[in-house]
């Protein structure tokens, strides 16, 4: 579960995030939905302890993103859009052994969650080999794996489809929803209505550092009566413009 209560984060004279607050149940896809520059990036990198909030907190299955950063790094797991950051000279293997060395695994905790993840995402022919000459589609589900390997409970998703053919993208697609399936919290930022509208059980729209409004496709559609989330969107951001 994750809870956000009051975060902001400012650089100097830019206030990137102001005061959000909200809630991910555990088994609940909620889609960040926002302009570039939104604030979606910075307020998925203070969940994930890569940035310190300027004020308020979080919590990731209880665990404090301010006082308790190296639990809440065991909780979650990342996959972020564009370049997927595996080293190209390790094979696909060796890219998620090094992350689950990482995150403290025992050596044959690892070993299964890797065979399991294997066959999951069937990477038999390739998994010990060089990740450098694999196609953007192989590169992506290594870099599923990797993110999940430690078995986390919540998941962090920033834009992950950024950059991908359409096979690629729904290889991510189908993994957010496999996670739902499987009882986690999940938040993945947008910038795509499609994608948002296609995986989301709620939807948080964000505009400037503020939430605009939240909730699920169906309340939106009754609150402004319209049928078109894009027009909604729209009419919300354009507003604060």
């Amino acid at each position: 579960m994750i809870v956000v209560k009051g975060l902001s984060k400012k650089f100097k004279d830019v206030e990137a995030v102001k005061d959000i607050s909200f809630t991910v149940n555990d088994g609940e896809i909620v889609g960040l939905l926002g302009e570039n520059g939104a604030g979606k990036t910075t307020t998925l990198r203070m969940l994930a302890t890569m940035l310190k909030p300027t004020k308020g907190t979080a919590f990731i299955n209880d665990y404090s993103i301010i006082e308790e950063p190296q639990k809440v790094r065991k909780e979650i797991g990342i996959l972020f859009g564009g370049e997927v950051g595996l080293y190209d000279r390790l094979t696909a293997r060796e890219n998620i052994e090094y992350f689950g060395k990482l995150n403290s695994m025992d050596e044959k905790d690892m070993k299964d969650s890797i065979n399991e993840l294997i066959d999951k995402f069937q990477m038999e022919e390739y998994i010990d080999r060089r990740v450098g000459k694999f196609s953007r589609g192989m590169k992506q589900r290594v870099a599923i794996a990797r993110s999940i390997v430690h078995q986390p409970t919540v998941m962090l998703f920033d834009e992950p489809t950024t950059g991908l053919d359409v096979t690629a993208a729904k290889i991510v697609h189908d993994f957010i929803l496999q996670c739902r399936e499987e009882g986690k919290s999940i938040i993945f930022s947008s910038h795509s209505m499609q994608e948002v509208e296609r995986l989301s059980d709620r939807i948080i729209i964000i505009h400037k550092g503020s939430i605009m409004d939240e909730g699920t496709i169906d309340y939106f559609k009754k609150k402004y009566e319209k049928d078109n989330m894009e027009d909604i969107f729209i009419q919300l951001v354009g507003e604060k413009r």
